[in-house]
């Protein structure tokens, strides 16, 4: 292998949005290890459905595809 063109590859802790830590390793620079959603909050592992709402989407989709009920 070639010398001096390989990242550094060092311990680094992953913070999740939920704040849920993971200490693995990574070429990541440590300062910018982040995550948006990891195994403890994921609804594939939880079990539980989560909406993620940005700017009101789930409500203009729910309003647009919402079935009269009556």
């Amino acid at each position: 292998m070639k010398k001096d063109i390989h990242p550094e590859y060092n311990d680094t802790t992953f913070k999740c949005a939920c704040g849920a830590e993971i200490v693995t390793k990574s070429t990541v620079d440590p300062s910018k290890a982040s995550v948006a959603i990891c195994s403890s909050c994921h609804p594939f592992f939880t079990g539980k459905q989560k909406f993620i709402d940005t700017a009101g989407r789930v409500e203009k989709f729910m309003k647009k595809y919402k079935k009269n009920e009556k």
